[in-house]
């Protein structure tokens, strides 16, 4: 084969010792491209305005190739100053032309070229990349933190709609509008005891089982506080505790500023008995007369006039026109179910009796379970003529009264009711839900302008890369044609080059 047709691949990042190898240039080459460097400075400095030459001097490092362009500008810049002898006389010819001489002495303008097309392949086009590619994926970055944090905005103000509609709430004013709310609770207890009248059925076939298991009547013991609200509806804790309606009820200004229940005791007042002077008296038989009864079997009471007893001084409580008891204070003012201890008594007799319907349905549906039929053989009628259907429509009863008292509106304004800390509490975590929404979107405005920021300078890097590419391009197209006229026009191909990035 013609060794002429063979091309001459050169490894791009190997140039430069392939040419000192085969001897184009000297190893020293660097010592002599110090004085063409200062030579290019220097020259630039007076330059013809020229679009030509303002485009080779732009954005680049000035090479030997670019300098044999500018010296035929100046042919044209420079004309005037040409000589009879075809020489010119401009200064910035023979600067530019001393330049060239310099590059061209052992050949270190090749060594330079091959120097520049090496750091440009391996450093300077990957360098920039690497910037670019940093930058979009920063841009990556954010564009997801920007989809997590609209995420966890949406999720917080979807939870804070939905807390203000549980409570009832428009979110403007949170503290107030949940105090005003407290207002709701007296009616909401009368709904709840409106459902827990419809459990009577149920709480009448508890006391049957009980009675009928232990032989004797439990009624007193079981169920005590949850009959009495379904019998009475939603008294004060002070009828339940002494079986009679207080004749004056004393409510607390402000029970948002009690913490906790105080204990109440039974107030008799300031005032104490007057047994008279003589606290030593005796009450003699004798000198009590109990009258004689009447043909309508009445009793006269004949009243003593020796002993001074007053009973309005004393404090003793006389039954009136059928109005009972005394005064309601503290917490036996408050109804059975904004009691907080009543209320929590009420809920665990409620969950009991659901406990044993549960149970009654389950021996019920299974048919297997013949010690439980012959258990209520001998049970009263009530007990046998349960059916399934009837026993879930008892538990259905019960647990409308559980969803009643313990919906998470009826227990918020419960405990707003009965403590101030869970008011603050609240709103906090409210509040919270609303600074979480608004620092999410500060958050998202700032990565918004990042994103920007990487865009503009994204768009700023890729003009300057394709320019670099395109001139390291022509500079290896240069090179290669050097060598080849070295190698008399044999193909040169610099491979691994700028063509493979």
């Amino acid at each position: 084969m013609d060794e002429q047709n063979i091309p001459i691949d050169i490894n791009n990042n190997k140039l430069l010792d392939w040419l000192v190898s085969r001897r184009h240039v000297t190893k020293d080459w660097q010592n002599s491209i110090l004085q063409v460097r200062e030579k290019i400075n220097n020259a630039i400095q007076d330059m013809p305005a020229h679009e030509g030459i303002i485009k080779l001097l732009s954005g680049q490092h000035i090479n030997y190739f670019h300098c044999l362009k500018i010296i035929e500008i100046l042919k044209e810049t420079e004309a005037d100053s040409k000589n009879l002898f075809g020489r010119y006389g401009s200064q910035r010819m023979k600067d530019w032309q001393q330049i060239v001489s310099m590059y061209q002495k052992d050949n270190i303008y090749l060594a330079e070229a091959a120097q520049i097309l090496i750091r440009n392949v391996s450093y300077e086009i990957p360098s920039l990349k690497k910037q670019v590619a940093k930058l979009e994926q920063s841009q990556t970055d954010a564009e997801k933190k920007i989809k997590d944090y609209s995420k966890n905005e949406a999720l917080a103000l979807k939870e804070f709609n939905t807390s203000c509609e549980q409570l009832g709430i428009t979110g403007k004013n949170i503290k107030s509008e949940l105090i005003q709310l407290l207002g709701e609770l007296p009616k909401i207890y009368e709904n709840a005891a409106g459902k827990i009248k419809l459990v009577k059925p149920a709480i009448e076939l508890y006391l049957a089982f009980n009675q009928y298991l232990s032989g004797k009547d439990t009624g007193v013991e079981v169920l005590p506080l949850l009959r009495f609200v379904a019998e009475k509806g939603n008294p004060t804790t002070y009828e339940y505790t002494y079986g009679e309606k207080p004749l004056k009820i004393e409510l607390e200004e402000d029970t948002l500023e009690k913490n906790s229940e105080s204990e109440e005791q039974i107030d008799f007042g300031d005032n104490e008995i007057d047994f008279g002077e003589n606290p030593d008296f005796e009450l003699e038989e004798s000198k009590i007369d109990w009258g004689t009864p009447s043909t309508d079997e009445e009793f006269e009471i004949v009243e003593h006039t020796d002993v001074d007893l007053s009973l309005e001084e004393s404090g003793i409580v006389v039954e009136k026109s059928g109005m009972d008891g005394g005064v309601a204070r503290g917490s036996e003012a408050l109804t059975v179910l904004d009691n907080p201890k009543m209320r929590d008594q009420v809920i665990n007799e409620l969950l009991e009796l659901d406990s044993f319907l549960k149970m009654r349905l389950f021996e019920l549906s299974n048919d297997s379970d013949i010690l439980a039929m012959s258990q209520m053989q001998n049970a009263p009628t009530m007990l046998q003529m349960q059916t399934v259907e009837s026993i879930t429509s008892m538990s259905d009863c019960v647990n409308v009264a559980l969803a009643e008292l313990m919906n998470k509106r009826t227990l918020h304004l419960h405990n707003i009711k009965h403590s101030p800390k869970y008011v603050d509490i609240l709103t906090a975590n409210l509040k919270q839900k609303l600074t979480l929404t608004e620092r999410m979107r500060q958050s998202i405005g700032v990565l918004k302008e990042q994103i920007e920021k990487y865009q503009s300078e994204i768009k700023n890097f890729e003009p300057a890369i394709r320019l670099l590419i395109e001139k390291t391009k022509q500079l290896q197209k240069e090179v290669q044609q050097d060598i080849s006229k070295r190698y008399k026009g044999r193909v040169v191909n610099i491979v691994g080059g700028v063509n493979m990035l």
